[in-house]
């Protein structure tokens, strides 16, 4: 079944700003991104924090289905979005048939395993500009190709709120990682010209917090 006869099948639309389902809230339902993107944020402290943004080919809310628990998370429409909406009983269907659809599963599954770890790791520098580069010289890294510089679709309210920083904060180490050369911002989003000098920077970063910890 070819993509526009699954979205006839189990096609909806959504305006930006819809919330397809909020954190805590039973589950019956899963999601793969047609078009459009689709915040996940959860509830830390009181604060609301970004956790990804997913687009098109991208599936979300799988995981309350598999396991039969509420949601973890809040899933919003960034944007107008044409979504394919299917059940657990479909979901199962689709999976027991169709090894693609399975073995997808387990790699995206995987994917967000280690980006799981990517922010717990974050999560350990206190520092506000560690944590900003180490999240940028992650992302670089995973998403490099062969040579070049790395484009990042991340904007400054975006990364401040993944992090749980201030935007003021995160864009002044913006500011002076783009005077360090190590980023650079285009047509709004952050570019990463070579990443390896990123992860030395971040080598230092990490070497110095840790000898200003021993003094």
């Amino acid at each position: 079944m070819g993509v526009d006869d699954l979205f006839r099948r189990f096609g909806r639309e959504f305006p930006r700003g819809t919330v397809l389902f909020r954190e805590g809230e039973p589950s019956g339902e899963m999601y793969v991104v047609h078009q459009g993107k689709v915040v996940i944020s959860k509830s830390a402290g009181g604060v609301e924090k970004v956790l990804t943004t997913l687009g098109q080919g991208q599936f979300l809310g799988e995981m309350s289905i598999l396991n039969h628990a509420p949601r973890s998370a809040t899933a919003t429409c960034a944007e107008d979005c044409k979504l394919l909406v299917v059940d657990a009983r479909t979901f199962e269907a689709m999976v027991r048939g169709n090894a693609e659809v399975a073995l997808r599963m387990i790699q995206t599954l995987a994917a967000r395993l280690a980006e799981a770890d990517r922010q717990i790791e974050n999560l350990l520098f206190r520092d506000a500009r560690t944590r900003v580069v180490h999240y940028l010289a992650a992302t670089a890294e995973r998403d490099a190709g062969e040579g070049g510089g790395v484009r990042l679709d991340i904007v400054v309210d975006d990364l401040a709120g993944r992090l749980g920083l201030e935007g003021a904060k995160v864009t002044e180490v913006i500011d002076s990682l783009e005077k360090a050369h190590l980023v650079e911002l285009r047509d709004g989003a952050l570019v990463v010209p070579e990443p390896a000098r990123l992860r030395h920077f971040l080598d230092f970063l990490v070497l110095q917090s840790g000898a200003e910890g021993a003094a």
